[in-house]
């Protein structure tokens, strides 16, 4: 089941034709009203008992494939599975099967899960029972841009991130903008083991603590902003 937005790319030309050849593909079309409320009616149109959610730009490695069946019989206890996910690096591929970006759920009991409305970026489901973590395979994520492309789109998620912070009645901390890059970066470089790609890795965990500090800088920017142009006029008329 696929929902488009208006696509431009040939997406569409594509499922038709893989449609026509027999795949039992459902096609909707919908306006685009963000992340969490497009994908909440994504699970709304499916039929089956379980759900997988997965990006245009990720495929299931054969481990997970060959697993899935199994966790599809999981008890009704379960509500969801936790799958971890591999990016391709430029210069090495897609990282060892121990080196993932984190673990995402993806795969839930659709009576079961709803997205949580009001999220603008990082979209997350809420779900009713257990949570389980997939015992094989992975989700590879291809996704290769140049670095100012890669740049400019954390600067959007960063602006998301920000207005959804200000929607959530948060304001700018200065500890959060000095901490939360180095706390980003920490966590993909160690954590997650960056540190085993060498230079992708490293590139990889630098640009997602750029997510975090521009998140943080626009807080910071947005709240001052209007102070500032107040300030401002007021001197401008005290001329």
């Amino acid at each position: 089941m696929i929902v488009d937005s208006g696509s431009s790319d040939g997406t569409l030309a594509i499922l038709e034709r893989l449609r026509l050849e027999g795949l039992p593909i459902r096609i909707f079309y919908r306006e685009w009203t963000g992340f969490a409320d497009q994908k909440q009616y994504a699970l709304e149109q499916c039929t089956q008992p379980w759900v997988i959610n997965v990006d245009c730009d990720e495929r299931l490695d054969p481990d997970l494939r060959e697993e899935l069946p199994s966790m599809l019989e999981a008890p009704a206890s379960v509500g969801g599975w936790r799958i971890p996910r591999r990016p391709y690096l430029l210069g090495l591929g897609y990282t060892p099967s121990f080196v993932h970006e984190g673990r995402m759920l993806r795969l839930v009991r659709r009576e079961s899960a709803r997205y949580v409305p009001g999220m603008l970026v990082h979209e997350a489901m809420t779900v009713a029972g257990e949570i389980r973590l997939a015992r094989r395979g992975t989700l590879l994520h291809f996704r290769i841009l140049s670095i100012d492309v890669q740049i400019r789109k954390e600067g959007d998620y960063g602006r998301l991130k920000a207005e959804q912070l200000r929607q959530e009645g948060k304001h700018f901390r200065p500890l959060r903008l000095i901490l939360s890059p180095v706390i980003y970066f920490l966590r993909y470089y160690f954590m997650r083991r960056m540190f085993l790609c060498g230079f992708p890795g490293f590139i990889q965990s630098v640009t997602g603590a750029v997510y975090a500090f521009l998140a943080e800088s626009r807080m910071y920017q947005d709240e001052f902003s209007e102070r500032d142009r107040a300030e401002d006029d007021r001197r401008t008329c005290g001329l």
